[in-house]
């Protein structure tokens, strides 16, 4: 299966080399992606290598840099009102989506809107104290809050923040996903389900100076294997997360570099506690004493050296333990088997029985082994459900799952990574969690810019969260970058995405 995926993807890239020599893209730069993405509609979207993606073709508000800065993108400038309730935007002059439209405070305004009441939305909960959105002139737009909103500019910083052109998206509907149409370097071209996406240069993107290649294809391939079997071979350029077992070898390999950084985000296994019925049809999902017995009949440590070669931080929040708002009063538990049968005991259910969900990337897979191995230790029988990614998000949308391997890329802002995975009804909350004290702090924690009150009301939020665990936090990925030498001006911020300005082949 191995060879015949290699065979499909590189007999793909030489298509597409030659399809490029002919039309006269003399530089095509082809990334292989570790899944492949859902709907590339930015309102829609859930994937992180959607994100990828859309780095190319969707550009936003703001984007964040190297120290998770927030830097000008589609917008120049900001000014907070004295009651920090209202945010007024200075747009960039002389940008045009890819259909030509202008990009203008009418058409910011209709993007935020758009995310805050499609159907559909999984951008509603980051802009859910936007109350309404004022266009001042063409050139300046008013965001007006209900609340002071401190994660805001990160929000817009990302998906929320990406401006897609509103004739298109009032054409097309809920299929604009289909063909997007946004202000990004690249233009949408082409998408064949599981094979390829392709993205060509849009002359007229108002940073152009910065873009060196013509055309770029993303491939999902999901083996980290064939991945760099394909890169190795020359039929790609770049791969996202290669295997961490790879790295010792490849360092020498002088026709290629790695590049490395700590992701913001997390590596979890997210439980079912009331997304569906089967919350209640399953011990773990029933019982926080047998979730509570779960997390300690894991050996945290022992997941990272098998399942990443120590090439993550270990954690137990969803931020890693180096963050400023990392809550020092829920440390990392060690493993404790002895507690662990002890909680299974009382709970009346000394050999709990459950499946664990997995996408079918190796990570994924080597993760579910691994605890399924642990857990069985305490008496836990886990089965493990390889399910290709974009299918898995679905069934855990519809709360068809018991417990489910799920990483999360991370946001600049902790509220990014935490509010809607645990405040009730939330798009992201596949765990079905919900608890009012929780949602007090959460909102709390959004309408509080001061950093150190933040971070009290993170601390109270960890000790309610980390003990009911609708998510088990495991550890955070180091993101391993592989790519050709000849590749220069591959920026590492720490949200993983692959940012094409500058990127140039030498």
């Amino acid at each position: 299966m191995r060879i015949a995926q290699w065979t499909r993807a590189s007999g793909l890239a030489l298509a597409l080399g030659v399809m490029s020599a002919s039309t006269g893209h003399a530089q095509t730069l082809r990334i292989g992606l570790a899944e492949d993405p859902d709907v590339l509609d930015p309102t829609l979207a859930r994937t992180f290598v959607g994100r990828i993606v859309f780095s190319a073709l969707c550009d936003k508000l703001f984007d964040i840099d190297e120290k998770l800065g927030i830097v000008p993108q589609l917008a120049t400038a900001y000014e907070w009102s004295g009651d920090s309730k209202a945010l007024t935007l200075k747009i960039r002059p002389g940008v045009t989506f890819h259909d030509g439209e202008k990009l203008d405070a009418a058409a910011v305004k209709y993007n935020i809107e758009r995310h805050k009441t499609m159907a559909g939305s999984n951008r509603r909960g980051e802009l859910a104290l936007v109350g309404s959105v004022d266009v001042i002139d063409p050139g300046t737009v008013r965001l007006n809050l209900s609340a002071p909103f401190s994660p805001l500019l990160a929000q817009l910083a990302d998906r929320a923040g990406m401006m897609v052109s509103p004739k298109a998206a009032q054409a097309a509907g809920d299929k604009f996903g289909a063909n997007p149409v946004c202000s990004g370097p690249f233009r949408f071209v082409e998408r064949v389900a599981q094979d390829r996406i392709v993205l060509e240069r849009y002359a007229n993107y108002w940073n152009k100076g910065e873009i060196h290649v013509d055309r770029i294809v993303y491939l999902p391939i999901v083996d980290s294997t064939v991945r760099l079997a394909n890169l190795k071979s020359g039929q790609l350029d770049f791969i996202e997360r290669m295997a961490a077992s790879d790295v010792p070898a490849l360092k020498t390999d002088a026709r290629f570099k790695i590049s490395k950084i700590t992701e913001i985000g997390y590596q979890g296994i997210t439980i079912n506690v009331g997304k569906s019925d089967l919350a209640q049809k399953n011990p773990l999902g029933k019982d926080p004493r047998v979730r509570e017995a779960f997390e300690l009949a894991l050996d945290r440590e022992g997941i990272v050296q098998v399942a990443m070669d120590g090439e993550a931080a270990v954690g137990n929040q969803w931020v890693a333990p180096n963050n400023p708002y990392y809550a020092k009063n829920m440390p990392i538990p060690q493993r404790d088997l002895a507690r662990a049968k002890a909680l299974l005991r009382e709970a009346g259910v000394p050999n709990p029985s459950f499946t664990l969900m997995t996408p079918t990337t190796s990570d994924a897979q080597k993760i579910a082994q691994v605890v399924q191995a642990m857990v069985k230790e305490a008496g836990f029988d886990v089965k493990i459900q390889s399910t290709e990614f974009a299918t898995s998000l679905d069934l855990a949308d519809k709360g068809q799952y018991d417990a489910y391997v799920l990483a999360w890329s991370g946001r600049a802002d902790p509220d990014g990574n935490i509010f809607s995975f645990d405040a009730c009804k939330q798009p992201l909350n596949y765990a079905g969690y919900c608890k009012p004290d929780v949602d007090e702090i959460l909102n709390k924690s959004r309408t509080t810019r001061d950093p150190s009150e933040r971070r009290k009301l993170f601390e109270q939020l960890a000790a309610i969260a980390l003990k009911d665990r609708p998510i088990v936090y495991l550890y955070h990925r180091h993101w391993l970058w592989a790519y050709t030498a000849k590749l220069s001006g591959l920026r590492t911020v720490p949200d993983g995405l692959v940012r094409v300005q500058g990127l140039k082949f030498n």
